[in-house]
């Protein structure tokens, strides 16, 4: 890695935790189905929380509605629109607007995130750390199979920093994609596991995949 220049970042779970946007937009969803289905705001999303706390992804409300006798696809499909399109209530881990501050000073900052693109603009909104960056990719503008692993979207976040992707870090959580794409096109590595985060115990399925340095803290950055 040649002199540095700029420090790119994933946005879930690096730059706030990515479980307040699931609470949510859980919140979000009961209230509807409050309104809608005649449930309990407050039982539904304690049970919606209770299948995301025993590891249940992907089928949450499928489950969820089959628990009431309810289940159908539109019902799904609503559920799934009204958790995605609703206005989130996260906030930046409470380290992460000072560390962006001190590395602004110096380094040009980028963001590199996957995720449904309206999704991901407003998280970002919501966090309101915006400001702080000079590019902000989001890869599903370029549709899902440029989606992490895919190296296209670190190619496109060096182009508009103007930096050489040998003079750019990328500081991510989830070494399943995070890196494979970043370190192809150069990119200095690294990895940050924060206790109870989505991917904190995750092993990278091969080398190909490994970060070139893992940290603890987002504010171990100022002493690299």
């Amino acid at each position: 890695m040649k002199k540095l220049k700029a420090v790119v970042f994933d946005l879930d779970d690096t730059l706030y935790p990515e479980k307040e946007f699931v609470l949510s937009g859980f919140r979000a969803v009961a209230a509807w189905a409050e309104l809608n289905l005649g449930i309990d705001s407050n039982l539904g999303e304690r049970q919606l929380i209770s299948y995301y706390e025993n590891g249940i992804r992907g089928d949450t409300f499928n489950r969820w509605l089959a628990s009431h006798n309810l289940l159908s696809d539109d019902l799904v499909k609503e559920m799934i629109k009204i958790y995605r399109e609703h206005i989130p209530s996260i906030s930046p881990f409470p380290e992460v607007k000072e560390v962006l501050g001190e590395l602004k000073k110096k380094f040009l900052l980028g963001i590199v995130s996957d995720g449904y693109i309206e999704v991901q603009r407003k998280k970002l909104n919501a966090l309101e750390i915006e400001n702080f960056f000079d590019a902000v990719v989001f890869s599903d503008e370029w549709g899902k199979k440029n989606w992490k692993p895919s190296s296209k979207p670190f190619e496109i976040v060096s182009e508009e920093l103007g930096v050489p992707s040998n003079q750019c870090i990328y500081v991510a959580d989830n070494p399943l994609k995070d890196f494979f794409g970043a370190k192809h096109v150069g990119i200095y590595t690294i990895r940050i596991i924060r206790q109870g985060g989505e991917y904190s115990n995750c092993k990278p399925p091969s080398i190909e995949y490994s970060p070139d340095l893992t940290i603890t803290s987002i504010e171990e950055l100022l002493n690299i």
